[in-house]
């Protein structure tokens, strides 16, 4: 399959690097890339094709091509693709950008499958949220799949709006770890840790539990009630929190990052 990327930056070197280490052939891939910092370090790293602009000799030969540029520049990149589409199945990983509005910008191509992947990708422990139009077969939903694939897990959504959940959610989850991440190890310094140590007991803490969770039949409640002790230190603690009504706070936040990406959508759909 040939496959040919619109932008070169981080999660594109991601989407690359996973396919070329499940079996893709270098030569088979290629990137548009107008940096030319960016450009030679996808060349120098990944071995691939590299291109200054979009043009004919880029996209004809694909068939797949990956549209990874910040949200704002997706619009001009979709005039410059228009009149070069054929067959191909274009895959967007842009933020906000609904598929209507894309097809839109694309004359009306239908070959579309909208993905919001997330950072861990770049370590191969993503997961995507992915959606096709009705105009993407089989075969085209797996090879779109299989791009994201390469890099972590996947979820087929029923409707496109439901990205902006998975948006919320996954797409960025991971700041929320991150968050959660800096309190406690702030929590560790302020007890009297050496920062290296307080790092250490963070994130054994973090990564233990997950693999901890994961490998457990339990849902998240039981487990944590098998922690709380009545009358014992997590007790105090979750009892605290609760008082901070820091879970309702996250579910806030959550659908505060859900309403973003809907407000995100409603305004780059509005450019004609």
């Amino acid at each position: 399959m040939n496959i040919t990327f619109i932008g070169g930056g981080n999660m594109a070197r991601a989407l690359i690097g996973g396919l070329i280490a499940r079996g893709q052939a270098s030569n088979a891939l290629s990137v548009v890339e107008i940096n030319p910092d960016a450009r030679a370090t996808v060349a120098a790293r990944l071995g691939v094709a590299t291109f200054a602009a979009i043009e004919a000799a880029a996209v004809i030969h694909a068939d797949l091509i990956v549209i990874a540029v910040k949200p704002q520049h997706v619009r001009a990149v979709a005039r410059e693709l228009a009149t070069l589409l054929k067959r191909q199945v274009v895959v967007t990983i842009a933020a906000g950008i609904r598929l209507a509005d894309l097809s839109r910008w694309l004359l009306g191509y239908r070959r579309l499958v909208r993905a919001m992947p997330n950072t861990p990708a770049l370590i191969g422990a993503g997961i995507a949220g992915l959606y096709a139009l009705s105009g993407v077969d089989s075969e085209g939903r797996t090879r779109a799949a299989s791009i994201l694939e390469a890099v972590g897990a996947t979820l087929w959504c029923e409707r496109e709006d439901e990205l902006d959940a998975v948006t919320a959610v996954s797409g960025s989850g991971p700041a929320y770890v991150f968050y959660f991440l800096e309190a406690l190890e702030q929590a560790a310094r302020e007890l009297g840790f050496a920062p290296a140590d307080a790092r250490r007991l963070a994130y054994a803490t973090f990564s233990g539990s997950m693999r901890l969770a994961e490998q457990s039949e339990s849902e998240p409640a039981l487990l944590r009630a098998q922690v709380t002790s009545k009358g014992g230190t997590t007790e105090r603690a979750i009892s605290a929190m609760d008082e901070a009504s820091v879970k309702a706070a996250i579910i806030t936040a959550v659908k505060a990052a859900a309403a973003r990406a809907r407000e995100m959508g409603e305004r780059f759909g509005s450019e004609p």
